[in-house]
């Protein structure tokens, strides 16, 4: 496989963007070797600079559940772009996006846009902390909520790639006001430190279902519990769906969980691969943003019509009956097969998995929280990252990413993938 051109262009690229790249992931830090640079994508695939076809389980980290270059996105991106781009003003789209998030999402009463996940969950928490006057807050090990500087302690994602527990540049004033807990933490741990600080507490914000540490899923009462709590002391439960929003539910993980978060955060599908983020909750908290309350926050490109209609055309086409049953099926279909594979190879490898997304973990233990994804053989993953690249399968460039499937996958895409991945560990 050439990938002359790719490596050009990223050399290039590395004298004036900082790493080569604008996300720090993408510079394949953890797993060696020049990133592919992408040309275009159609479908499930993605082809790079140099003519090679990938079949592509990144899509955008999460956001094209509906595969690269839609055609129904497309043409309303064609038609939107041609009347203007952005105006910093309403428009009608952003209801209409608002309207159909709303109809699926009955506990987001009220929905601010913004642009980014980051920005979501950056928002929620100033708002939390205006609405119960409190400062602290509480967040889980390996749950990336974006780079925020009070969120990005012990965070997943990227800081987990590269073992950075938090950044610098983050004062401690900022970073002393949150504190951290293991994900799936036991109720009677969960308990005593809510007995201790669930008074100071303005909010938890938790990835229901964690995907920035790979694919974690909450155990079986944690959810339940930390709603129960939150409720009893007063302390707003926000859940970051940025990545679940849309893509395990049509309601998103709360629906799955039968839980009613305060406030929720949204970002990737809802903007149809466009940048975006939207949160919202109850009408009593989110009537305290301005212009109706005292806690501001503003963006000139925020629910700009490009993202708007890019996202309403894409939750249409997630609206189609059948449509959430064909990507849970899809995702059986694969995993299941995939994890008959790793367990009858004996690989030591283990596999979480749910609608639409999952991740091998190199570790010969179950991954149910950060400390146990940590235990992950880090360069085993980059060895199966590069043969599956070779074998045209292009795998997120991290141990500690989810891989998602789309509504565009084919049988005979994942059956492709199967077969490379059984050859490799066959083989091994």
């Amino acid at each position: 496989m050439k990938t002359k051109k790719s490596q050009e262009i990223f050399k290039k690229s590395q004298t004036i963007l900082v790493g080569g790249v604008n996300s720090p992931v993408r510079a394949f830090g953890s797993v060696g070797g020049t990133p592919l640079v992408i040309k275009k994508g159609q479908g499930a695939a993605i082809y790079d600079e140099d003519g090679n076809r990938y079949i592509d389980f990144v899509m955008s980290w999460g956001a094209l559940i509906l595969g690269h270059a839609h055609p129904v996105v497309v043409q309303t991106l064609q038609q939107t772009a041609s009347h203007g781009t952005s105006f910093g003003a309403p428009t009608q789209v952003e209801y209409l996006l608002a309207k159909e998030i709303q109809k699926t999402f009955p506990s987001l009463q009220k929905i601010r846009f913004v642009n980014s996940g980051t920005e979501a969950t950056q928002s929620a928490i100033r708002l939390a902390r205006g609405f119960t006057k409190r400062e602290k807050i509480l967040k889980f090990s390996g749950c990336y909520h974006g780079h925020t500087d009070s969120l990005l302690v012990k965070a997943g994602s990227g800081g987990a790639t590269f073992g950075i527990p938090t950044s610098q540049g983050i004062l401690e004033a900022v970073s002393e006001k949150t504190r951290v807990l293991e994900f799936n933490i036991d109720e009677k741990e969960l308990s005593d430190f809510f007995a201790q600080e669930g008074k100071e507490l303005a909010a938890v914000i938790v990835e229901p279902i964690a995907a920035n540490m790979g694919v974690v899923l909450p155990s079986k009462n944690f959810l339940k519990k930390l709603r129960e709590l939150c409720s009893d002391f007063g302390v707003l439960l926000i859940f970051d769906e940025v990545i679940t929003g849309f893509r395990v539910n049509v309601g998103g993980a709360q629906k799955i969980y039968d839980i009613k978060p305060d406030l929720t955060c949204l970002g990737k599908i809802i903007g149809g691969g466009l940048p975006v983020g939207a949160y919202g909750g109850r009408q009593d908290i989110m009537n305290n943003l301005s212009p109706l309350g005292g806690v501001y926050q503003a963006g000139t490109l925020s629910g700009n019509p490009l993202a708007m209609a890019a996202g309403l055309a894409t939750l249409k086409e997630l609206s189609q009956k059948g449509i959430y049953s064909r990507l849970k099926a899809k995702t059986a279909y694969f995993c299941q097969r995939l994890q008959k594979i790793l367990q009858t190879s004996e690989s030591s490898c283990q596999m979480n998995w749910t609608t639409g997304m999952f991740t091998i973990f190199f570790n010969s233990s179950r991954v149910k929280n950060f400390y146990s994804a940590q235990a992950s053989d880090t360069k085993a993953y980059a060895h199966f990252f590069h043969a599956m690249l070779q074998k045209g399968i292009y795998l997120p460039p991290s141990q500690f990413e989810a891989n998602f499937i789309s509504l565009a996958h084919s049988k005979k895409d994942l059956d492709t993938v199967l077969e490379a991945i059984k050859d490799y560990f066959y083989e091994k």
